[in-house]
């Protein structure tokens, strides 16, 4: 039976059919794992033919990279994590690569994977990562970092021609040849063949002549071997043994503790890198990261431009990030996933996402249009209008996340630290501090915020980048209306915090006041307006000398879109993400992190090259 393609970024989910407790694919006719015994099949099949449990054993450190052409119910993946566990040292970093184009949903993933209760520690974090059903390259990371899946929905070919990665062992599964010809093609084994090298071993449960001639051709060395269980034969190969890959582990200097600085570091020092991070002011947290509250959303397009999909990727993997450090009401907590209404406070508003849900088809578990009076349901509070609803969003206390990050055991952290100079080296890059001191290191990240254009090469005048002044206002909880959720629209309004109320924030294209003013907080109050139904209490709206608050400076670039990646070799840079921080930094410092030691790349290599330095530059800099 075929499916109605959906409107992007929605997927088509599997067709299941159920017999004697197994899941069958209704697309292809064919099993997912063998009915007699599918994690045995998997055992003997991918992990005994690719020699995993012995080469997982040999590794001192670095990282081991795994691919597959068929995720499915994701039981090989849970296989190589437990064989992972048993086997690699704790400094070893696994990186699974998988593939599939009709994913299962949450429900039936754990269902099928209910056989087994010897995977049950395992199933359960899967599940609580298990990405929605929207198209494109999703990163989780489990134990702590030593484990990543990248996981693409979407087209196998379409997939490997656009991710970065090499295989150390490939599994060839998803249905057998006859059942699911696709993924036996030319061009896909071709893709297959680009992401392998010397040492790199693959096996598979068919014994298919064409598959094995196939393979021989790309370098392969082919060999049938007895097959599991009824199955006569299957094949297994490498490519001659080269020279082992090996994970980059010279120390790191990042300059900046702001949300980019100390997300890159922590990036790094969970995959066991010593990191410097280099901080000009005595605390973290003190430029644009500094404000106690930050709301977590993105304002999707109305066409699912590829804008669009990097923040909704960026949004789906913050939120899977935060989640892991727990959630709670305590002050100093980084992680409140309270949900974020993003409403229509105008005409212009509400057109445009009428033409947004027309246009595109989320899961609701993502987003989903509430009106106003379920919007003032969610929010605790009466609101102007309704809009669109995130459930999985929230708000975040920058300051806190900083510290919990910063303090990683691998993390050490040098204030008062002022970069004046950024200069390459043979050795690495050479770092000079405004007291006289050089600092020399292998790998430099720039990530100080709108401070960072004055350490790339050329200096400041050379790019197009503009820092925005942002005002924020704090007044006492009793004064407004306060949501028990994130409200977005002209500004956003947060839910109290220690007995106050975080709102704002203004965005003065042309202002470089560093002072708190009069002018912000009454732009602030006049936000709330067009909002909240009844915004004051019994005394009125406030006045300005009844608040507090803060300005900062966002870094921005002249398409609105942020830059990461390279500068030269041994210089990165993270910058530019305007007002949507909280949302592409943990993506973006995840993507660095990858680049810096050499790891298989969370973002397509269509999405990285838009995020270039060089499209900043002025013409003739």
């Amino acid at each position: 039976m075929s499916q109605e393609i959906p409107r992007p970024p929605r997927i088509e989910t599997a067709e299941l059919d159920w017999r004697d407790g197994q899941p069958v694919s209704s697309q292809f006719g064919d099993v997912y794992f063998s009915r007699d015994d599918g994690l045995a099949e998997t055992r003997y099949v991918f992990l005994k033919q690719n020699r995993l449990p012995e080469r997982f054993r040999a590794l001192s450190g670095g990282h081991f990279v795994v691919a597959e052409t068929g995720f499915g119910t994701g039981l090989n993946f849970l296989a190589t994590w437990a064989l992972w566990c048993e086997h690699a040292p704790a400094e070893a970093t696994l990186h699974f690569v998988s593939v599939e184009r009709y994913p299962l949903s949450v429900d039936d993933l754990q269902r099928a994977l209910s056989i087994w209760p010897e995977l049950a520690d395992l199933v359960g974090p899967l599940a609580n990562q298990y990405p929605p059903a929207i198209h494109g390259l999703h990163r989780l990371v489990f134990n702590g970092g030593r484990v990543h899946l990248s996981l693409y929905f979407g087209d196998a070919l379409n997939a490997f021609r656009d991710m970065a990665f090499q295989a150390d062992a490939w599994f060839l599964d998803g249905f057998a040849p006859a059942c699911n010809p696709d993924l036996w093609e030319e061009q896909l084994l071709d893709a297959i063949a680009r992401h392998s090298g010397a040492g790199t071993s693959i096996a598979t449960f068919t014994a298919v002549g064409a598959v094995r001639r196939a393979l021989q051709a790309r370098g392969f060395e082919m060999r049938k071997v007895p097959g599991f269980g009824r199955k006569r034969e299957m094949l297994a190969g490498d490519i001659p043994v080269g020279a082992a890959r090996a994970l980059g582990t010279e120390p790191v200097t990042v300059i900046g503790a702001g949300i980019a600085g100390a997300l890159v570091a922590y990036q790094l020092a969970r995959r066991g890198i010593d990191v410097t991070v280099l901080e000009q002011g005595d605390r973290p947290a003190q430029g644009a990261s500094g404000n106690a509250q930050g709301a977590l959303y993105i304002k999707p397009g109305v066409d699912y431009s590829p804008e669009t999909e990097l923040a909704l990727h960026a949004l789906l993997y913050a939120q899977r990030f935060y989640g892991q450090l727990g959630g709670d009401d305590t002050v100093d907590a980084p992680w409140h996933p309270t949900g974020v209404l993003l409403l229509a406070t105008n005409d212009q508003e509400r057109d445009r996402q009428d033409r947004l849900l027309a246009r595109n088809d989320y899961p609701s578990s993502v987003m989903r249009p509430v009106g106003a009076a379920n919007a003032s349901r969610l929010a605790g509070i009466d609101l102007m209008a309704g809009g669109l609803w995130f459930p999985r969003s929230g708000w975040l206390n920058p300051p806190a996340l900083c510290r919990r990050l910063l303090g990683h055991s691998r993390i050490t952290i040098r204030y008062r630290s002022h970069v004046d100079r950024v200069e390459p080296t043979p050795e690495g890059e050479r770092l000079t501090l405004r007291d006289g001191t050089v600092w020399t290191t292998s790998t430099v990240i720039l990530a100080g915020g709108d401070q960072t254009p004055q350490w790339l090469p050329g200096g400041p005048s050379a790019y197009r980048f503009r820092p925005i002044r942002g005002q924020i206002s704090r007044v006492s909880a009793d004064r407004i209306a306060t949501p028990s959720t994130v409200l977005c629209g002209t500004g956003y309004l947060c839910p109290r915090l220690q007995g106050q109320t975080t709102f704002g924030a203004t965005f003065d294209l042309h202002e470089t006041d560093t002072r708190v003013t009069a002018k912000g907080h009454e732009k602030n109050l006049d936000h709330l307006e067009t909002m909240v139904a009844a915004p004051w209490s019994e005394n009125g709206r406030p006045g300005p000398e009844a608040m507090t608050g803060r300005v900062g400076f966002r870094a921005t670039t002249h398409d609105r879109q942020p830059v990461a990646g390279n500068v030269r070799p041994t210089c990165f840079v993270l910058t530019g993400l305007g007002s949507k921080g909280l949302a592409y930094a943990p993506l973006l410092s995840e993507w660095i992190a990858d680049g810096v030691t050499g790891q298989p790349a969370c973002l397509l290599q269509s999405q990285s090259q838009r995020l270039t330095l060089t499209r900043c530059r002025h013409k003739g800099s």
